[in-house]
């Protein structure tokens, strides 16, 4: 299997494999969204809670919001957690900005997530303790979220048969087709979704359209508690782990 990276960003990565199957790569998938661990908060205390949503809603949004997980720090400690506090009065909208860490290591990334709005002389009060967990566990531990893939396309044109009607050019929802030099142009292939509807408005069945199915491309975003290249690595890890730990099992 070979792969690269065709985008990457903090939270989004689109990546290439070639010589691969989907079964492998769907593999990937799952790993990434339900083995690779990341820091969530698990335990909330509350002090003072006067706005308007009750202690359990409150505790629930703040499961959700997605904090700085270091791995390398984390992944060697047996009972790692990492405490936060927030107190604010009204009025204002408390946002996870407000969640302090104990170490500013692991303050939150996105301060801009709405908790709870409270009035005036309203208080929210609270010590909260996150731990690390996978998606397997609960949704608030699923540190990528969108992840989907799709086969390679693969658009060929029979021009003997194109009689640059333009058809298959307008019936394409992602203008990838054009007319150069007296033929059918195809650009940024890659972004081609397999719908086929060039296909289809083809009278003169002049164009396919298929999916390679040992050329894949994945893509995903995250929820900003890791890097994208930081979850592919990891799942790349327990993956492998996994496969050793079968390849032995089956040696016995």
């Amino acid at each position: 299997m070979k792969f690269k990276f065709l985008e990457l960003k903090d939270d989004y990565a689109k990546i290439l494999f070639e010589d691969t199957t989907p079964y492998f790569v769907n593999a990937i998938r799952r790993t990434m969204i339900a083995d690779v661990p990341k820091l969530a908060i698990e335990d909330v205390t509350i002090y003072d809670n006067t706005s308007a949503l009750f202690d359990e809603i409150i505790a629930h949004r703040l499961g959700l919001i997605p904090l700085s997980t270091n791995l390398d720090i984390l992944r060697d400690c047996d009972d790692c957690k990492i405490h936060y506090t927030l107190s604010k009065e009204g009025e204002c909208t408390v946002y996870s900005g407000d969640l302090k860490a104990e170490d500013p290591m692991w303050n939150v990334k996105d301060k801009n997530i709405p908790i709870v709005r409270l009035l005036k002389n309203q208080r929210l009060i609270l010590e909260a303790v996150a731990i690390l967990g996978t998606g397997k566990e609960h949704a608030k531990w699923q540190p990528v979220c969108g992840i989907g893939y799709k086969y390679y396309p693969e658009i060929s044109i029979d021009v003997k048969k194109c009689d640059l009607c333009k058809e298959c050019m307008d019936a394409c929802p992602k203008n990838l087709l054009s007319i150069k030099r007296k033929k059918i142009a195809i650009k940024n292939i890659e972004e081609c979704t397999l719908c086929k509807s060039c296909m289809e408005k083809c009278s003169k069945n002049a164009i396919n359209v298929r999916g390679n199915p040992n050329k894949i491309i994945m893509q995903y975003d995250t929820d900003s508690s890791l890097t994208a290249k930081e979850v592919f690595k990891e799942a790349l890890d327990i993956l492998y782990e996994k496969y050793e730990n079968l390849e032995e099992q089956l040696k016995l």
